[in-house]
């Protein structure tokens, strides 16, 4: 079948590790660790958040939802990754592949602006803490919370009928799962409009969330430095800091991958790049807002000596 709304391609190749055969055991002793430690960390992180009463307050809510992303948004591909690499199975279908695209961009799209909500709650909590309560009411929470998945996932539906609408020419993803500038690369028709309407999308996300976030920081700081007291500003600044780092990696990974130049050298280490913000970030979540922060680490010995005296 040819035409612009058809495709003569229905199963696709997936060649991200074919280069390295020699690596394929190693990387999938590497990926199932890290997967399985991404999963059960984010797991016991909403479990403990969810059974703690002193840990029912927005901002482990926010962190919860972000538990809940990290588990879905790495399961999106690290599986079919690890398939790859045991099995030698690198084929994908047609229909596989736009739904692994429509999940992954829709879970990485609300990340990006669920990490603005949080750093929303910070600013209300460090620069009008005596309307904390007004300004996170229930409601407000409940919006901020539901945000991020109402925009990801139509960004994700837009991006996934434009490009499932192409004709592709060529089944072999130069990738390890279905991504967007790879399958872009693979069409053989015109894909200048959906190239502009992704790229509006994509900067659309990026650029908001981060704006967001650089305002309320911005102004978060210039809280910290009027508090008078070092252990003053030193407490405001530890509320903060596990979600800074955790900004910080993931938009760091994020803004090295996708500003690449078009290259063969390039597409390698934004593969690298690629398995560090799917495969690394979510399992670095957890410890980060947990070992980071005192009262996820109370919420914990209270639970582990609860379970002693059982």
């Amino acid at each position: 079948m040819a035409g612009d709304n058809f495709t003569e391609v229905t199963v696709f190749s997936l060649s991200g590790f074919a280069s390295y055969p020699e690596l394929q055991a190693c990387l999938f002793l590497v990926f199932l660790f890290i997967y399985l430690f991404t999963v059960l960390g984010n797991l016991g992180l909403i479990l403990l958040i969810k059974t703690d009463s002193q840990l029912h307050k927005p901002m482990y809510s926010f962190i919860r939802n972000l538990a809940f992303i990290d588990i879905f948004y790495s399961s999106t591909v690290t599986p079919k990754a690890l398939v790859s690499l045991q099995f030698k199975q690198k084929y994908i279908s047609f229909v596989g592949c736009f739904v692994q695209m429509y999940f992954f961009v829709g879970f990485l799209c609300s990340e990006c602006f669920l990490l603005g909500s949080m750093a929303y709650d910070r600013f209300v909590a460090i620069c009008n803490p005596l309307l904390y309560s007004v300004f996170m009411s229930q409601r407000v929470c409940n919006w901020l919370g539901a945000m991020p998945y109402t925009i990801g996932f139509t960004n994700s539906l837009v991006s996934v009928c434009m490009i499932s609408s192409l004709s592709f020419c060529n089944s072999t993803i130069n990738h390890f799962f279905c991504d967007t500038t790879a399958l872009l690369a693979l069409s053989c028709t015109d894909t200048f409009k959906t190239e502009l309407v992704i790229f509006v999308l994509a900067g659309f996300t990026l650029l908001s969330s981060l704006l967001i976030i650089m305002v309320t920081y911005i102004e978060i700081l210039s809280a910290i430095l009027r508090i008078q007291s070092a252990a003053g500003r030193q407490k405001a600044f530890s509320t903060c800091a596990s979600h800074l780092t955790g900004v910080t990696i993931f938009y760091g990974s994020l803004i090295f991958t996708y500003l690449q130049p078009d290259n063969t050298s390039s597409l390698t280490q934004a593969q690298v790049a690629s398995m560090f913000y799917i495969i690394v970030v979510p399992m670095l979540n957890p410890l980060i807002y947990s070992l980071r922060n005192k009262d996820v680490k109370d919420a914990l010995l209270r639970t582990l000596h609860r379970k002693q005296f059982l």
